[in-house]
C-alpha cells in the first residue's frame, strides 16, 4: 500500500514537472506582454512601479523552469537532497506568485496628466507620438473629455480652436479636429481607458499567478509525501527502473 502511494506520488510529480516547464514559458510570456504594453503607454504613467508585478512574474517563470529540471532529476534519482531543494524553491516561487497578486493590486497605474502639456504635435516628439497613438488606439480624446485640450500649451500656441487630429473619429472623413464640430471627435477621455487597459492586463497576470500557485501546491504535497515515506518505507524503489526489494 505504501509502495503504491509513493509510486503514485512520484508519477504525479514527474507529470507536474513537465507542467512546470510549460508554466515557466507562459509566465515569462505574460510578463513580457506587460512590458510591451507598458512601452506603448509609458509616457502616461507617473512611475515605473507598475512594472514590478511583471518583473516578479518573469523571475518566477525563470525559477519555475529550474524547478522542473531539479524536480525531474531528483524524482528519477530518488535524491533526498534534490527533492528537499525542489520543495524549498517551489515554496519560494509560490510565495513570489502570492506577492505578484498583492503587488498587482498595490501598484495600479496612475496617469500623468501633465503629459498633455508636453505635446507639441510633431512626430519627433516622443510624448506627442504617445498621445496620438493612445487616442487613436483607445478612441479617446483629452484626459476626461476633448475639451481638456483647451487647457494645454499646445492649444494656446496653435490658436486654431482645434484638438489633435488623433481625436477625430475613425469613420469621419475630412475631420480637422475643430471644436466647432464636436460630433466628429471622440467624447471619452483617455485617463480612465488607459487605467482600465492596464488593470485588465494586470488581472491576467494575477489569475495566471494564482492558477500556477495552486498547481505548485500539489507539487509540494507530492514531493513531501515522497520525502516523508521514502526514508522509512522499504518498498520505496526507482520509478524508472521498476526495481524490486530483496
Amino acid at each position: 500500500m505504501g509502495h503504491c502511494g509513493i509510486t503514485s506520488s512520484k508519477t504525479v510529480l514527474v507529470f507536474l514537472n513537465l507542467i512546470f516547464w510549460a508554466a515557466a514559458g507562459i509566465l515569462c510570456y505574460v510578463g513580457a506582454y506587460v512590458f510591451i504594453t507598458y512601452d506603448d503607454y509609458d509616457h502616461f504613467f507617473e512611475d515605473v512601479y507598475t512594472l514590478i508585478p511583471a518583473v516578479t512574474i518573469i523571475a518566477a517563470g525563470a525559477l519555475l523552469f529550474i524547478i522542473g529540471l531539479i524536480g525531474c532529476c531528483a524524482t528519477v534519482r530518488e535524491s533526498y537532497c534534490g527533492l528537499t531543494t525542489f520543495v524549498v524553491i517551489l515554496l519560494l516561487v509560490f510565495l513570489t506568485e502570492v506577492a505578484v497578486v498583492v503587488l498587482g493590486y498595490i501598484y495600479r497605474a496612475k496617469v500623468r496628466k501633465k503629459v498633455y502639456d508636453e505635446y507639441n504635435g510633431t512626430n519627433s516628439n516622443a510624448q506627442s507620438r504617445a498621445i496620438d497613438y493612445v487616442q487613436r488606439q483607445l478612441q479617446c480624446c483629452g484626459i476626461h473629455t476633448y475639451s481638456d485640450w483647451q487647457n494645454t500649451h499646445w492649444y494656446e500656441e496653435s490658436k486654431n480652436n482645434s484638438v489633435p487630429i488623433s481625436c477625430c473619429k475613425a469613420n469621419v472623413v475630412g475631420c480637422t479636429g475643430s471644436l466647432t464640430r464636436p460630433e466628429d471627435l471622440y467624447q471619452e477621455g483617455c485617463e480612465a481607458l488607459v487605467v482600465k487597459k492596464l488593470k485588465e492586463i494586470m488581472m491576467y497576470v494575477i489569475w495566471t499567478a494564482l492558477t500556477f500557485a495552486l498547481i505548485q501546491m500539489l507539487g509540494m504535497l507530492c514531493a513531501c509525501v515522497v520525502l516523508c515515506r521514502s526514508g522509512r518505507d522499504p518498498a520505496y524503489e526507482l520509478l524508472i527502473t521498476g526495481g524490486t526489494i530483496a
